[in-house]
C-alpha cells in the first residue's frame, strides 16, 4: 500500500478515524476489585455514612478511594487470609480521618464574590437624611420640636408624653399634628418629597 493509497483509507474512515482493537478480556485485579465492589461496596457505604454523618457524596468518594486503593494492593490482598473487609474497613476510617484532619489545617474559606457585590448600608445617605432631618427640625417652634422629640423620637407614647411635659395629652395630639405637617413642609422646601 502507498501512501495515496493510506490517505484515501483515511479519508473513508474520516480525518481523526482509528483503527478499534478488540476489548480487553479484565485482568485478575480488575476482577478482583469487580468482586470487592460486589460483595463490600454496600456494607461499607453504610459504615462510611455513619462516619460522615450521612453525607452521601462523601461518603460514596471515600468507598471508591478505599476501593482504588484495594485495586493498587491487589497483590496483598490475593494473598491476604480470610475476609478482606476489615482491612477495607480501617483503610475506610483512616480516609474520614485524614479528610477530616485536612479540613481543620485549612484556613476557613470565605465567599469568593467580589467585595462590591456584597449589600452594605450607606452611611452617606443615612448622615445626609439625619442632616436634612435636624435643619428641618429647626424649623419648628421649640414647643412643636419637644413634642416630636417625645413621641418620634424617644418613642414616648401621648400620655407619657404628656407626663413628662408637664402637659395635657390632648395639648400632646394637637401639637404633634400640627408639628408633622410643619415638619412635611419644612422638608419639602429641602427637596424631600414622599
Amino acid at each position: 500500500m502507498g501512501v495515496r493509497e493510506d490517505a484515501a483509507v483515511a479519508d473513508e474512515r474520516g480525518p481523526r478515524a482509528r483503527p478499534r482493537l478488540p476489548p480487553r478480556p479484565p485482568g485478575p485485579d480488575e476482577e478482583l476489585v469487580r468482586a470487592l465492589y460486589r460483595e463490600h461496596a454496600g456494607p461499607l457505604l453504610a459504615y462510611v455514612l455513619r462516619l460522615v454523618a450521612g453525607d452521601r457524596q462523601r461518603a460514596e468518594d471515600v468507598v471508591q478511594e478505599t476501593l482504588i486503593r484495594a485495586w493498587k494492593n491487589a497483590g496483598r490482598l490475593d494473598r491476604a487470609a480470610g475476609s478482606v473487609r476489615p482491612w477495607l474497613v480501617t483503610v475506610a476510617r483512616r480516609i474520614v480521618i485524614d479528610n477530616h484532619r485536612s479540613r481543620q489545617a485549612r484556613p476557613q474559606e470565605v465567599d469568593p464574590s467580589p467585595l462590591e457585590a456584597v449589600p452594605a448600608e450607606d452611611e452617606i445617605d443615612k448622615a445626609l437624611w439625619l442632616m436634612t432631618l435636624s435643619d428641618a427640625l429647626d424649623d419648628l417652634t421649640p414647643a412643636h420640636r419637644e413634642v416630636l422629640v417625645e413621641t418620634y423620637f424617644k418613642g414616648r407614647t401621648v400620655n407619657e408624653a404628656a407626663e413628662t411635659l408637664g402637659i395635657p395629652s390632648g395639648t400632646v395630639r394637637s401639637r404633634v399634628f400640627y408639628a408633622l405637617r410643619s415638619m412635611k413642609l419644612a422638608l419639602e422646601e429641602r427637596g424631600v418629597t414622599a
